[in-house]
């Protein structure tokens, strides 16, 4: 029985050690990634003498992990980011990886003297970027960089381990059955299954575990164990029935993440621990499992192997991709310098011991070694890297905490909360807030008091503000930067001008809105908003009528509209103006203000 004691201790210890570590990962803005595997390397056979050998077991816990890390990565992934990067992203995750596949099996070939089979299954084991370590790097060195690159990244690394274990598991069966003939018809047959079988299977599964949660009455903390329960169900049956299960449940992230659900707000704080456990887990036994005094045959040419990575192949691979999507010469070089190895390419890297191949060793040691190579060179270089190529965002403070409602009814709302800035023009100009930015709660010197009472906003405040998640980036624009928005700002003053003398009917007529009530053929834009927003409009004021948002730009001495611009908000709302809108609002600031012994 000592042994289980033993065992429980060693295990807990290190993962108690590997969480400690990451604070200063974060301080100094170490690849996690690297933290963690040596951590497991240290503990392991050629350090403290921790003997771990089992290749099944090895590769079950490292694709367990993978699938919850997939699933979480996928639930966080928004439609609106699809939108953004759906195309780029599935051809890099797609023909990417089969180009990365093939250059970098060329090159093996060369360098390791391989047949040509066990030369593109090197090539496909380490042709997967690791998304983890991406983010990570992008959070810990604190770059911030624009939607449309970032947004590529994330799909990309979020949907291209499937391809490159498809690839890594054709070339194994293909060397143990030794096939030379039909290597097309094989090729074809395997990718259709496993990515058509894989897409229908994990839409299928998340519909139906969001209609499952919906549906069944449950204690609050096991919505969340469900969730992943059936999440990993879908996996095992994908994966069974010869569909690609990662993405099958990369799949079942997406489509469940997207539509309502209850507890969601619960299950994403679950979510981000059971990923946090699942990636110490799996980079602690991928460094356990690897054996470093075997790297001296390999060393050399697995280090030229991962420069030409580095340096050729996913470059090349991702122009390619590209070009026809003609981005610009800056973003390109990023995407492909961000191409950083990880723990897939490790698993993947085991793969061929679990299947019997022989040398398998071989693949293990180099990928390890390419995986190392590229989070010392790339990972320490991403920060410098975006800079050069100007693709950071300003920085600005965002709000100091974002939290996710769960409210009866379900209406969709966020509390931000804000620290109001020095410079600010709230503070130094006294700029009047617009009505759908009105704070809920201001805290002063900690004491927390009603907006109505603190007055005019001072430097050092925390503003309480509850809000729609499709405000969320407006407001940053008025509580996190030393400058008000100007009128170039389309986001934030509307995509299109519109004239206030024009009849509103005709507006509704060309956009198909379809107002709740019924609106006067000669009634005017400007007296339609004046109408709604009372005697004294705010620049920034806005009205919601369907997909769009009526935004204030102009106001004569605070009294009269003189010019109004359209945003399109990028949802489907009912029609609603903002007095029949604003009531939800007022009762939330209410519910909050009694919960902290405010009163009305």
């Amino acid at each position: 029985m000592d042994w289980m004691f033993t065992t429980i201790l060693v295990g807990a210890g290190l993962i108690a050690l590997s969480i400690l570590t990451s604070a200063l990962a974060f301080r100094f803005g170490t690849p996690l990634l690297l933290v963690f595997l040596c951590i497991g390397l240290i503990a392991g056979e050629d350090g403290l003498g921790l003997r771990f050998d089992d290749a099944e077991l090895a590769y079950f816990l490292g694709s367990l992990a993978l699938a919850v890390i997939l699933f979480d990565s996928g639930f966080g992934t928004r439609v609106q980011t699809l939108r953004r990067a759906a195309a780029p992203a599935f051809v890099l995750a797609t023909i990417g990886v089969f180009l990365t596949t093939i250059f970098v099996g060329v090159a093996a070939r060369f360098l390791f003297d391989l047949p040509w089979l066990y030369a593109l299954l090197m090539g496909a084991i380490i042709s997967s970027t690791d998304a983890a370590a991406v983010f990570f790097l992008l959070r810990a060195g604190g770059v911030k960089i624009y939607k449309r690159v970032r947004s590529m990244l994330e799909v990309e690394s979020g949907s291209n381990d499937p391809m490159a274990i498809f690839l890594t598991i054709l070339f194994i069966e293909m060397i143990l059955a030794e096939t030379r003939g039909n290597v097309m018809t094989s090729f074809l047959h395997g990718f259709g299954l496993q990515m058509g079988l894989g897409l229908l299977a994990g839409a299928l599964g998340g519909y139906l575990i969001v209609e499952i949660v919906n549906r069944v009455r449950l204690e609050e903390a096991l919505y969340p164990i469900l969730v992943m329960s059936c999440a990993l169900s879908v996996f095992g049956i994908t994966a069974y029935f010869g569909g690609s299960g990662f993405l099958a449940i990369y799949v079942a992230g997406i489509v469940a993440g997207n539509r309502p659900m209850k507890g969601a707000s619960a299950l994403r704080r679950y979510q981000q621990g059971m990923t946090w456990l699942a990636q110490i887990v799996m980079f602690l036994v991928l460094g356990l499992f690897v054996t470093p005094s075997e790297f001296g045959s390999v060393l050399l040419p697995a280090l030229l192997l991962g420069l030409f990575l580095m340096l050729i192949g996913r470059p090349l691979a991702v122009a390619l991709c590209l070009l026809p999507f003609r981005y610009d010469r800056q973003t390109m070089t990023f995407t492909a310098w961000v191409g950083l190895r990880g723990a897939v390419s490790i698993l993947l890297g085991i793969l061929p011991a679990v299947m019997g191949v022989e040398g398998a060793e071989v693949f293990l040691n180099v990928a390890f070694i390419m995986v190392v190579t590229s989070l010392l060179v790339q990972g320490w270089t991403i920060k410098p890297a975006a800079r050069w190529l100007k693709l950071i965002v300003p920085s600005r403070m965002g709000p100091l905490e974002r939290i996710e409602l769960e409210l009866p009814g379900n209406p969709k709302h966020e509390l931000l909360i804000y620290r109001v800035l020095e410079e600010s023009p709230l503070v130094i100009g006294g700029a009047t807030l617009p009505r759908w930015a009105r704070p809920s709660l201001v805290v002063r010197n900690g004491r927390s008091m009603q907006p109505e009472h603190a007055g005019q906003l001072q430097s050092g405040d925390l503003v309480y503000l509850f809000t729609q998640p499709e405000y969320t980036t407006l407001l940053d624009r008025l509580f996190s930067q030393i400058k008000g928005p100007d009128q170039d700002d389309k986001e934030y003053f509307g995509q299109f001008m519109v004239n206030i003398d024009a009849p509103l009917v005709d507006l509704i007529s060309a956009y198909d809105l379809q107002p709740s009530t019924d609106i006067a053929p000669d009634l005017k834009v400007g007296d339609f908003l004046m109408s709604e927003l009372g005697a004294q409009p705010v620049v920034g004021d806005r009205v919601p009528l369907g997909k769009f948002d009526f935004v204030v730009r102009r106001v004569h001495q605070g009294k009269t509209i003189t010019e109004v611009g359209l945003a399109l908000t990028g949802e489907d709302r009912p029609s609603a103006y903002v007095r029949k809108a604003r009531r939800p609002q007022v009762r939330l600031r209410t519910r909050f203000a009694r919960m902290l012994g405010l009163g009305d």
